[in-house]
């Protein structure tokens, strides 16, 4: 087992000051703003509002909240509920904008009375549409870290209070709804230039704020360069071991299943001020670095949506992968309102003896009697017998095994897996679990009827080891470097290239983002033969996002692995 040199905290160094702790904050904000009538404090849900509200009480100034302007909980609810659905899980994706929030005879009243003289600081989601000609301080939130307040109930989603449903209940509203307003109105004011500073509560004993300008510095740089998003790793029902010794991590828990490693709608960027670490949704650069970080072409087609993800899955000492289908692109429209789906594929990091893949269905399936048997194993009649359907084919280090959506999947014990994805991140279809529960003691749900809609019953044992089963070309090899394509299948957008190498590779990005896996090596190093960036430096098994804009750049062993072999995956969009 390698010595971990994993880092699980990168961050981008930028100039600038950084102000730390509330007193402090608001010392700075009632210095320089002490003459504006009012302040906006803008909140992204899920933060921890009580606290603002209290930090913001010894201002002086007259507290109003967004929370008490907007319509009743019941009318949300009525206004929402089409995008929310009786699903436990799944959502339709919703166009509300924050203004249909707002109950109209109260916002109207509000903003009268901020124009009567007095010193007012208007706080949550939606401040900067009552108090329109006010300064804006942003409260900014990391996705992930929402989702930790969620499983301890802890917040409040936008226009109520659901902080005591379950966690999978309170993400489906944040993902299908109330991020995507917060976005919309965090893109609009960033754009507008309204923002004067932007505050990071992620760590709730610690504020930090630091300026606009400080934080675009941070934006634009992050986008010109080479960098790594914030990994977070989270246990499973089915998780292993392998990630505590590579990555580090806290040998006192139970398992690490998965890692998110490059997944930027819900990972955080690290900023590096005066030796301070600033957090921040790396969504951000997505949405205002756009067109330099995923080029035009993907820009395009993808909009403000990263469309490549990079995760591990981990099941060394661990258990099989729920068997599992994604939907195909046209029922994830109709059904979810998405643009896209969610194709796949798994590249064994690493392997144990017996590791196995479940891909694809056997030759001659009897399809009904498959779904038949699903449902009745659903009721806990029977125990499925996956074998006897789905082809299990053993699987070892540096296999490549495609999933273009609507093929039966999942990864089996003893396995290391780095999934390389479209983007969307909660539309599995789940058929069989093991007989397993979930983490907190209950079935997980399971997606027999909508999955048999999407399961595409060709792709049989021949397709499997025809299309999508190890299908590598060695497209060049020279002295030192060999380039092989590994896919993806043609059904899906995204294109992988392995290389092995122990000198500098040459790469272009063709202007559209690259993203990359040290997959084997202890470390390497990515420079610009122009010097347009400093080089930057990465570890085995760390995820690494190269923008667009960078255009050519080279990657080379380096530190321990300088005169050695060292192998990337990379991924691009097909364009």
């Amino acid at each position: 087992m390698r010595k971990p040199n994993y880092d699980k905290l990168p961050s981008t160094h930028i100039n600038g000051k950084i102000t730390i702790g509330w007193n402090d904050i608001l010392s700075l904000l009632s210095s320089e703003y002490a003459e504006s009538p009012v302040w906006a404090v803008e909140l992204y849900v899920g933060t921890y509002e009580e606290d603002v509200l209290s930090a913001l009480s010894a201002t002086g100034r007259i507290l109003i909240n967004t929370r008490d302007l907007m319509k009743s909980e019941e009318e949300v609810d009525a206004l929402t509920s089409r995008f929310m659905t009786d699903d436990v899980l799944f959502g339709y994706m919703s166009n509300i904008r924050i203004e249909e929030y707002f109950d109209e005879e109260k916002l109207a009243q509000a903003k009268a009375r901020i124009a009567d003289g007095r010193k007012y600081v208007v706080v949550g989601t939606g401040a900067s549409l009552v108090a329109a000609e006010a300064p804006v301080f942003y409260l900014d939130m990391a996705r992930w870290e929402i989702q930790m307040r969620f499983r301890r109930h802890e917040v409040k989603a936008l226009g109520m209070d659901n902080s005591q449903e379950g966690a999978s209940l309170q993400y489906k509203r944040g993902y299908f709804n109330d991020w995507n307003i917060c976005d919309r109105l965090k893109d609009n004011l960033s754009k507008e230039g309204r923002i004067v500073y932007w505050i990071d509560t992620n760590d709730r004993q610690i504020p930090k704020m630091i300026s606009n300008a400080t934080f675009m510095e941070g934006i634009k740089k992050t986008a010109h360069k080479p960098f790594r998003v914030v990994p977070f790793f989270d246990p499973a029902p089915w998780g292993g071991q392998w990630m505590k010794e590579v990555c580090d991590l806290d040998r006192s828990v139970v398992n690490y299943g998965w890692c998110f490693d490059c997944v930027p709608e819900e990972n955080s960027l690290l900023f590096d001020v005066d030796g301070t670490l600033f957090e921040l949704p790396s969504q951000d650069v997505v949405i205002m670095q756009n067109r330099e970080l995923l080029g035009p072409k993907v820009q395009h087609r993808f909009g403000k949506s990263f469309p490549i993800r990079f995760d591990f899955l981990d099941t060394m000492g661990g258990g099989n992968l729920s068997l599992q289908v994604h939907p195909t692109n046209e029922f994830a429209n109709r059904e979810f309102g998405l643009p896209y789906t969610q194709d796949e594929s798994y590249y064994l990091l690493d392997a144990g003896e017996n590791a196995v893949v479940y891909l694809g269905l056997k030759t001659g399936v009897d399809k009904d009697a498959m779904i038949e048997d699903l449902r009745a194993a659903q009721r806990g009649e029977i125990v499925f017998d996956a074998e006897k359907y789905v082809n299990k084919l053993p699987a070892k280090k540096h296999d490549h095994y495609l999933i273009p959506a609507g093929t039966i999947h999942c990864s089996g014990h003893e396995s290391m897996v780095l999934e390389i994805s479209s983007t969307p991140s909660i539309f599995t279809f789940k058929l069989w679990d093991w007989q397993r529960l979930g983490l907190d003691g209950k079935p997980r749900p399971i997606n027999v009827e909508r999955g048999k809609h999407v399961i595409q019953w060709e792709r049989q044992t021949d397709f499997v080891m025809r299309e999508i089963a190890n299908h590598f070309e060695v497209l060049s090899e020279e002295d030192g470097i060999k380039e092989e394509r590994t896919g993806l299948h043609p059904n899906e957008f995204i294109e992988t290239r392995r290389h092995s190498f122990n000198r500098p590779v040459l790469h272009n990005t063709g202007n559209g983002v690259n993203v990359f896996n040290l997959v084997d090596g202890e470390e390497a190093i990515i420079e610009s033969p122009t010097g347009a960036f400093e080089p930057f430096v990465v570890h085995y098994a760390e995820t690494f996002i190269i923008p667009a804009c960078v255009g050519e750049y080279t990657i080379r062993p380096y530190g321990r692995s300088e005169g050695k072999e060292c192998m990337t995956l990379k991924a691009y969009v097909r364009c």
